[in-house]
């Protein structure tokens, strides 16, 4: 299938597993600085929840520039040096917040400060190479294939979390400051060299060309990001989408940063053991992605309205998951929580999975904009909601303490919050996708005339 004469065919399964190794070193990396950093301030160094809350809220806050990362990545001639580069720099900031961490015991207000510009340079990283390679997939991969490519790549990025989780909760034991530096700089090593090894060559030369499968066609000039920002948001399909992105994405990181001090102060686990749990709950996202994927709607469907279900019935599982989190709060030693955990993380597998089978459908929709200003608007959401709902669940966890009278019923609290924002999620889902027949009708007869 070539583009107007070219000899460029779209990236095939090897490239798209490529790519997949690129986002599980991001998920590994920022599995290190919002998991295991976060219990060890929180626990070990007694430090306010809302410490590590307001600096991994910061690196999000950070990623609100990601549309005008994904303009610049649709301008220039490789994604593959955008990704290369913001690996690098997420990396050099990864490293600096572990030596953050292990002054704050000192001198705290130079740790603060360091801190601060190591949660930029992760923002920065993660904006610039997770943008680059989610557009590099959506401009590169064959329409028929982008639904499958994105969650093939989303299930490596969670296989990465599951992996590192599970092997740096073991690496940390017992734990030590020294410790951590060592198991840190080895995983930001290893990741670094992976991800420069699965882009090597990855584009053909010159570049893939911008929008070269999306529905459109698009060989004009890219727009300027102003106009590229007016097109996306007068789109109600845009709109809509971009609200539920937002809310769903708070409700999926309220526990986030709660959940390791949760399990070592409610239920008395070691870093080590919370970071496992960690772990198993990113294995249960694993596990529901791969059920979704199997199930067919997620890889056989590249519109919003065919994965309705598969976010709704996520949505409306994780709700209940947190609900049964907010009785273990109470109840703590002898609750399943193992199993609770894996569960909450399952269901939201199922959702992500499906959200992430829309997004990479619409990607190509606008008429002029490409891939890149889509999916950077879309992270922005996602990150700005991941930020706040980080934050809130850490705020409300520290306020609830001090007005409650046992930290149990703190966080059951957060977490009956966090069930009512999915069901919210779930409402907003059915919304999101109620153009979507429209759309689609329109996109197949581009298609249509495109590739006939």
């Amino acid at each position: 299938m070539a583009h107007q004469g070219s000899t460029f065919t779209g990236l095939g399964w090897l490239a798209i597993i490529r790519i997949g190794l690129v986002q599980a070193s991001i998920g590994a990396m920022v599995m290190l600085t919002t998991t295991v950093l976060n219990r060890l301030m929180v626990v070990e160094y007694a430090l306010a929840a809302a410490v590590p809350a307001g600096l991994v809220g910061w690196h999000y806050a950070v990623q609100l520039c990601r549309p005008l990362w994904g303009h610049g990545s649709d301008k220039g001639r490789s994604r593959a040096l955008w990704i290369i580069g913001g690996i690098v720099i997420l990396g050099l900031g990864s490293i600096l917040a572990v030596q953050t961490t292990v002054m704050m015991s000192g001198s705290f207000g130079m740790a603060m400060a360091l801190g601060v510009l190591a949660y930029t340079l992760i923002g920065i990283g993660v904006g610039a190479s997770g943008t680059s390679a989610l557009a590099l997939l959506a401009s590169g991969v064959a329409p028929d294939r982008r639904a499958a490519a994105a969650a093939m790549t989303w299930i490596m990025m969670v296989a990465g979390i599951v992996v590192s989780a599970i092997t740096v909760g073991s690496l940390l034991q017992p734990f030590s400051p020294e410790r951590l530096l060592s198991v840190a700089t080895g995983l930001l090593c290893v990741c670094i060299a992976v991800t420069s090894l699965a882009v090597f060559r990855i584009e053909p030369r010159g570049g893939i060309p911008s929008g070269a499968f999306a529905e459109t066609a698009k060989t004009e000039p890219a727009p300027n990001f102003r106009e590229a920002l007016r097109e996306i948001l007068a789109e109600k399909a845009a709109r809509r989408f971009t609200l539920f992105i937002f809310v769903s994405m708070m409700a999926f990181n309220m526990q986030d940063l709660i959940l390791e001090p949760f399990a070592g102060l409610i239920f008395g686990m070691t870093p080590g053991e919370s970071t496992q749990l960690g772990g198993m709950q990113s294995s249960g996202v694993l596990a529901g992605m791969i059920v979704a994927g199997i199930g067919g709607s997620a890889f056989a469907g590249r519109m919003p309205v065919e994965l309705r279900h598969w976010i709704v019935f996520g949505c409306c599982g994780s709700a209940v998951a947190l609900a049964f989190l907010a009785m273990a709060a109470v109840v703590g030693p002898g609750w399943p929580i193992v199993v609770n955990v894996f569960a909450l993380g399952f269901c939201n597998g199922l959702f992500a999975v499906a959200a992430i089978g829309a997004m990479m459908g619409l990607a190509g929709a606008g008429a002029k904009t490409r891939e890149g200003v889509r999916m950077g608007v879309w992270g922005a959401a996602q990150a700005i909601a991941f930020g706040l709902g980080g934050l809130i669940g850490a705020l409300g966890v520290d306020a609830a303490r001090r007005v409650m009278a046992s930290d149990g019923e703190a966080f059951q609290m957060i977490f009956a919050i966090e069930a009512s924002l999915f069901v919210l999620a779930a409402v907003l889902a059915v919304r999101a996708t109620s153009a979507a027949p429209r759309i689609e009708e329109e996109l197949q007869v581009r298609e249509t005339e495109v590739f006939a």
